[in-house]
């Protein structure tokens, strides 16, 4: 009951209680003056009924506290805490005890109920922190600018290639599985990234000696693989300034490429350098992980839950593989806006949480829901807009990519694994045979498939996600 109640009869009365509603609350309350002064005789006979008026201008003095109650009893507490006697209830307001005038005072004041203080926004995210991830995705590519003339890089492309492809494959896998060890404990997780990182960088190694048949270019995709795998590891364990501060020799390196040759010997060390750091502080911060007391008895979740993950990981770097080989300069935007993409994610979840405490029925919510599906999807695509054209990419190709990617990693965000990755793994198996053999349509098959993928993708989220139970 929210609506204005009628007094009886009407009147100034009724014009006080209005006055007091539209008051401010004062800051400091000072007790009703028949709280202090209790000795006044009455003027009015005894025996004639209550007191309308002087009811009612009692209701008006305390309309701010009677609104909130549930209850008339809650009503009587107050006026019973105020100091109200028996005397003055019967004398000066024509009542007969103290409930009686509680009933009279909660039927005349409208029910008014204050929403609670809004609470703090659990997924709040770290903007620095994102944007800064973004950058470290994107700063290792210095290094092959630096070292690109110690190698053949058209013979030995391949093979760094499908190494990269397996690192994140395995990394994206080996991530989910070091966050739900994380829910355990510490310890856990450090056990979990020091045994699974380096296997992975040992089958990316593999990978690339398979392809070119041996050769120096083994020793880079080892460097490689050796690198990206630290990288995850400091990632997962949110260590992102010392991966920066590992990465300052090649940043350094590649800054000054434009004005100086820096000579075989430093475009060599500098990104070896980069790598020993980013190894020592690797080692560093896992140690300082599994230092933490183990928790006994901890159940492993079940390898096969990371393995959609790392399906959908593959997927992504075919995709991005072949919007690379067209526009390689996409690529490195793509890479950057990883960072903004992430803290996107963070605020769906937040605005979702909101939206769950602003609407009363399930049609409300999952509207609202692909409301802030379409506000995140349009904030995170926009700025890729100009970033296309300033880098000669082809929007057409570069935005199905990205929504593909963020609608993805929302869904897996929220645990939903397989449809996201059976649905890229979908657009890569068509779009990477039509456009790596040429064949009729190459142009044409990434930005189709990734168009599709995307509809698809936001079609599962609105379905998914668009209820209560997901964001409770």
């Amino acid at each position: 009951m929210s609506g204005p109640m009628s007094l009886e009869p009407g009147g100034a009365e009724q014009d006080a209680l209005a006055r007091r509603l539209a008051e401010p609350r004062p800051a400091r309350r000072r007790r009703p003056r028949w709280a202090i002064d209790d000795t006044t005789p009455s003027e009015r006979p005894p025996g004639r009924g209550p007191d309308e008026a002087a009811v009612s201008e009692l209701a008006a003095e305390l309309a701010d506290r009677i609104g909130p109650a549930v209850h008339a009893y809650e009503v009587a507490a107050l006026l019973e805490s105020e100091g109200l006697s028996a005397a003055q209830i019967n004398e000066r307001y024509g009542h007969p005890d103290l409930f009686s005038l509680a009933s009279a005072l909660y039927e005349r004041v409208p029910r008014t109920f204050p929403e609670p203080a809004p609470a703090a926004d659990p997924w709040r995210p770290d903007t620095v922190r994102c944007l800064l991830r973004g950058v470290l995705f994107a700063l290792p590519g210095l290094a092959y600018p630096l070292t690109a003339p110690l190698w053949d890089t058209a013979g030995h492309a391949r093979a760094l290639i499908v190494a990269g492809l397996v690192s994140w494959a395995w990394g994206q896998a080996l991530g989910h599985r070091a966050h739900l060890r994380m829910a355990t404990g510490r310890h856990e997780t450090g056990r979990t990234l020091l045994f699974g990182a380096p296997a992975g960088a040992v089958q990316a190694t593999g990978a690339a000696a398979l392809v070119s048949g041996g050769g120096p270019v083994v020793l880079a995709a080892a460097a490689q693989s050796a690198y990206l795998a630290a990288a995850g590891v400091l990632l997962v364990l949110a260590r992102e300034r010392l991966l920066l501060a590992a990465l300052a020799p090649l940043v350094a390196g590649a800054a000054v490429l434009p004005w100086w040759e820096p000579g075989r010997a430093l475009r060599a060390g500098l990104p070896l350098l980069a790598l020993v750091a980013t190894l020592a502080v690797t080692g560093r911060a896992l140690a300082t992980t599994l230092a933490v007391p183990a928790v006994p008895g901890a159940a492993r979740p079940a390898p096969l839950g990371s393995l959609p993950y790392g399906l959908f990981g593959l997927a992504a770097g075919v995709l991005v593989l072949i919007e690379g080989r067209e526009e390689p300069y996409a690529v490195i935007v793509l890479t950057v806006s990883m960072g903004p993409a992430e803290w996107l994610l963070y605020r769906y979840r937040g605005l979702s949480v909101a939206a769950l405490r602003a609407t009363a029925t399930p049609a409300a919510f999952l509207l609202r829901s692909a409301g802030i599906l379409a506000l995140c999807l349009l904030l995170y695509l926009l700025p890729l807009l100009p970033a296309a054209l300033l880098t000669g990419a082809e929007p057409a190709a570069l935005l199905p990519l990205a929504a593909t990617l963020w609608t993805g990693l929302l869904l897996q965000a929220f645990g939903v694994a397989w449809p996201s990755t059976a649905l890229c793994l979908t657009a890569a198996a068509v779009a990477g045979p039509v456009t790596l053999l040429h064949l009729p349509g190459a142009g044409l098959a990434l930005p189709l498939c990734c168009a599709a993928a995307a509809l698809c993708l936001a079609a599962c989220a609105l379905v998914l996600l668009g209820r209560p139970a997901p964001h409770g």
